[in-house]
């Protein structure tokens, strides 16, 4: 949601922010890792039940991956390579909060309720990959009610307040489910979608293209058969 809505205006609001740090020599790729020890620390905190400390580390580890792509923005450094890293910090990120929340309520709560952390984690992994699989065959599988912003808003409520935490999870593994299943549909109905009469044609005047080169090197090759002067492969 965040993505769809407020993602362009919040970069706009954050380009002068993200000039000024590439200005004192802060690149990306370090907001990038101060995020990931940022939620190594809140892990931690959140794991020995010091949920508030743990929320302002949350905090903290929410504005390094907001900024980062300003940072890179304002100096030209936007590449696949920070793409790429950004994406695989943020699942770390994702793996280390919540593997701190399950912790905590592995030591404070009854029955086996530390596994719910885990099933939303497992469930923001599975809209990620629906994402990354969709745009890797060239369909768009952004949107959907509880993505990763949605998502670190909600655990912030739950760390500060304690009593809401269990309630909170839940909500967020259903919406997080249904977000899946808004991915699924979304790239189901582009990828069912019929081709464009131009590119059925282009793909086809391809073929023929293709077969017309098969024939007539098989033309050349049985001719030079018969004359004894066969052509190494």
């Amino acid at each position: 949601m965040f993505d769809g809505r407020f993602r362009k205006e919040a970069e706009q609001r954050l380009a002068p922010i993200g000039s000024g740090l590439r200005r004192t020599g802060v690149s990306a790729d370090h907001l990038t890792a101060l995020g990931v020890v940022m939620a190594l620390g809140a892990a931690v905190a959140i794991g020995n039940g010091a949920l508030r400390g743990g929320f302002l580390l949350l905090v903290l580890t929410a504005l390094p991956d907001v900024l980062d792509g300003a940072v890179a923005k304002a100096s030209g450094t936007a590449s696949s390579r920070g793409a790429f890293f950004d994406s695989v910090s943020d699942r770390l990120t994702d793996a280390l909060l919540l593997g701190g929340v399950a912790w905590h309520l592995s030591t404070t709560q009854p029955g086996r309720i530390a596994v719910l952390p885990m099933a939303v984690l497992g469930a923001s992994m599975l809209i990620s990959y629906e994402r990354a699989k969709a745009e890797s065959l060239g369909f768009d599988a952004k949107g959907g009610l509880m993505e990763r912003a949605e998502r670190l808003v909600l655990l912030g409520f739950g760390l500060l307040f304690d009593s809401l935490l269990v309630p909170i999870l839940a909500v967020m593994l259903v919406l997080t489910l249904v977000t899946a299943g808004q991915r699924f549909l979304k790239v189901w109905r582009q990828a069912s979608a019929p081709l464009p009469v131009a590119t059925r044609t282009l793909r086809g005047g391809n073929r023929r293209r293709l077969t017309s080169r098969r024939t007539a090197r098989t033309t050349v090759r049985r001719a030079d058969q018969r004359r004894g002067l066969r052509r190494p492969h």
